[in-house]
């Protein structure tokens, strides 16, 4: 039997973690595309698609950045990789929920705000899966 000082804990996500932090990709990128498409054509029912895209890459961006502390918490030491990926989740969570606050405006009133927002929100959601799903190559440090 081996004993060790510091508990192991998973630097990758579960698949539960890895289906939720996959999920925000999609949701904040297909409201960057609504709100592409709304301002090109102002078609108000964009604005609407981008809202509700925004608040399910919330839902799925928060219940992420939960399984991240979870795993800041067990993580030794908390700082390197698991400290920058929660702390990329976390500036995500809270630019999206701007980016919500944005589109709750009347539909005229979203732009270009609400396009610059979600595309600062998709690009972090973007880096911030890339790091929470590859893992580390051997030899490197947590």
């Amino acid at each position: 039997m081996t004993v060790t000082t510091h508990p192991a804990y998973r630097s990758t996500p579960g698949p539960l973690h890895a289906i939720l932090l996959a999920g925000t990709v999609p949701l904040f990128l297909g409201a960057l595309l609504s709100d592409i498409a709304y301002y090109q054509t102002y078609q108000i029912q964009w604005s609407n698609f981008a809202s509700w895209l925004i608040a399910g890459g919330l839902v799925f961006g928060g219940l992420a950045a939960l399984f991240a502390l979870v795993n800041l918490l067990r993580a030794q030491p908390k700082t390197g990789r698991p400290l920058v990926y929660f702390l990329l989740l976390l500036v995500t969570w809270v630019l999206g929920l701007l980016n919500a606050f944005e589109h709750a405006k009347d539909a005229w009133a979203v732009m270009p705000q609400g396009l610059v927002l979600s595309a600062v929100v998709t690009l972090l959601a973007l880096v911030a899966s890339w790091i929470g799903l590859t893992s580390l190559r051997a030899g490197g440090e947590q």
